[in-house]
């Protein structure tokens, strides 16, 4: 009678000639096609079964790991971070993965085998690293690094499981960034015109750029004629090795003959990233005198010039260095005696200041270069919640519950929102008030004023009105508005045609207790919600999920007939939110 045999591949158990119990169980195929039969040794039959089984089940789940090269933490981070992240990710995400791998991961866990490490291992290291200074941040990338290099692991059958995935990751709590007020920001610009390349900090705290997206723009981006600058690429940061053989004994970035070894710019990450952005016309002036400028250190500089195209340069025409950039914007902080903060916050304060003059959520996302499926989660980042924009908030609410009308409120203390487009305020000696009965409105010029004076007397017979002057010190610390009301121009007298309407979830209109439409002299309000087109409009949804209808232009007809189309959409997005993209029930 034949002897019974298991078929092939199937596992099997057997008494070695030592005395120990034998496992044998076939988990796959190697590398050259010959079966990979894994081996298990235990004193009994019942331990060498359980044995047997687990690794099946590991086979018929997860997977088991794969034969070959036995990896430690410290080989396989290494080999992972230079040959598979580096050629497939942008250049400063490596940076981030190169530090928190060479400087925190291999020092405190390079000597754990790959399959033997544990969740509780990488926990402990955590702490190690909260106790040792590093902040919560610098904690969670390390973190989030070994995550995903481990699931390249797992991926690749090294490991069956990722221990990174269970463990509980540091725990990192944002801070909320404080946007700085308008008037820091005019402090800063004010200081920007004693500095070279004042536009790069007019950009950043109106325009609300990225430090690389402003370094890395060049003339062909601006369009002069049409008012629009487009973003299309980045600055990166230089890498840098020795020109010299390493013979000077310092870093490489140090080295009098050091080499650039990466790219001076990249494309935007995203499509989003990659926009046109409006551009005020005192913005544009600055541009200008900007490249008058350039091109007087480029005579200067004669065959040291280097002609890349650059908007923002160092003296012979090589682009800026971001971190000459930054240190140029603590040093702008200090002069103009404003609060430490990041250079990013400029862009905070930016996006902050657009939603303090009620810019629609669609129109905030293109300048900012937030992507579609991220914008609600950004702006909840990068917008905050000033004292301007409450009290807007509180006058609608009493607009809406006591039937005041909500468009005749004040947004700061000493009148509406200051307009960012007017540009820095130089300092000079003397204010120039415009006295209009009991409203007091400052110039920087004599002749502004004595304009405002005349149109107020034409406009309003029998009202008095007069110039006074002003000790600037005396109006900054007792006149309305101080600093910030100050005016370099003269305002916008157009007449303004508004149409305003608000409707309840489900299309029904709100009695919102004030005329629906209406016209007012643009230089009564003169903020950059009163437009020069002939009608603009647009639907927003409010937090209490009432959708507001606001038009507003030059041409009346234009204006009423595009109130109508407004209302229409309006009663659409108030019944058929998700359409339109509204978070309902936030």
């Amino acid at each position: 009678m034949a002897k019974n045999r298991q078929p092939n591949g199937a596992s099997s158990i057997y008494l070695g000639k030592d005395g120990r119990w034998h496992g044998r169980v076939t988990v796959g195929v190697k590398d050259d096609g010959t079966p990979d039969r894994r081996h298990i040794s235990r004193k009994t039959r019942a331990e060498a079964t359980k044995a047997v089984r687990e690794l099946e089940r590991q086979r018929d789940s997860t997977g088991v790991r794969k034969a070959g090269q036995t990896w430690t933490v410290t080989t396989w981070l290494t080999h992972w971070v230079e040959n598979i992240a580096a050629p497939n990710v942008g250049e400063n995400t490596i940076d981030g993965y190169r530090v928190a791998v060479y400087h925190h991961l291999i020092p405190g866990l390079g000597a754990h085998r790959l399959e033997k490490l544990e969740p509780e291992h990488l926990e402990r290291f955590y702490q190690k690293m909260r106790a040792n200074g590093s902040a919560a941040g610098t904690a969670h990338q390390a973190h989030r690094t070994v995550n995903t290099a481990l699931n390249e692991a797992v991926r690749r059958r090294h490991l069956t499981t990722n221990p990174a995935s269970i463990a509980k990751a540091p725990k990192l709590e944002e801070e909320e960034v404080e946007p700085y007020s308008l008037e820091e920001v005019q402090r800063l610009l004010a200081e920007a015109t004693k500095v070279r390349n004042t536009a790069r900090w007019v950009i950043a705290l109106a325009l609300g750029l990225r430090q690389g997206e402003v370094l890395g723009l060049k003339w062909e981006d601006v369009d002069f004629e049409v008012g629009v600058i487009l973003v299309r690429r980045g600055r990166l940061r230089p890498r840098y090795k020795h020109g010299c053989g390493n013979r000077c004994g310092r870093k490489p970035g140090y080295c009098p003959q050091k080499i650039n070894i990466r790219r001076e710019t990249k494309d935007t990450k995203t499509r989003a990233g990659k926009r046109p952005i409006g551009v005020p016309e005192e913005l544009l002036k600055l541009l200008r005198q900007h490249k008058e400028k350039q091109e007087r250190e480029r005579t200067l500089a004669r065959d040291l010039w280097v002609d890349k195209g650059y908007v923002f340069t160092s003296p012979t025409g090589e682009p800026l260095n971001p971190n000459t950039d930054f240190h140029r914007w603590k040093d702008l902080l200090k002069a103009a005696q404003v609060r430490d903060g990041r250079l990013h916050d400029a862009r905070h304060t930016a996006a902050t200041v657009l939603l303090t003059l009620g810019v629609p959520d669609a129109v905030v996302d293109r300048i900012m270069g937030w992507e579609p499926g991220k914008s609600a989660r950004m702006r909840c980042r990068y917008q905050h919640l000033t004292g301007p924009v409450l009290q807007q908030t509180a006058a609608k609410v009493g607009g809406l519950l006591w039937g005041s009308t909500p468009h005749q409120f004040s947004s700061t203390p000493g009148g509406p929102v200051p307009d960012l487009s007017q540009g820095p305020i130089l300092a000079g000696p003397e204010v120039y008030v415009a006295c209009l009965g009991e409203r007091y409105v400052p110039f920087l010029h004599h002749e502004h004023a004595q304009a405002v004076v005349s149109q107020w007397g034409a406009d309003r017979p029998g009202k008095p009105a007069h110039v006074e002057e002003w000790d600037r010190p005396q109006w900054e610390h007792e006149g309305p508005g101080g600093i910030r009301a100050i005016r370099d121009r003269l305002p916008d007298r157009r007449r303004i045609h508004h149409a305003h309407a608000v409707f309840l979830p489900g299309g029904e209109r709100l009695n919102i207790g004030c005329d629906e439409q209406w016209s007012v002299l643009a230089w009564e309000f003169e903020t950059v919600l009163y437009t020069d087109l002939p009608v603009r409009w647009h639907t927003t949804r409010r937090p209490g999920q009432e959708v507001e209808v606001q038009v507003r232009g030059t041409d009346k007809d234009a204006v009423r007939a595009a109130y109508a189309e407004a209302c229409a959409q309006a009663v659409d997005r108030s019944r058929n939110p998700v359409r339109y993209g509204d978070a309902v029930g936030r």
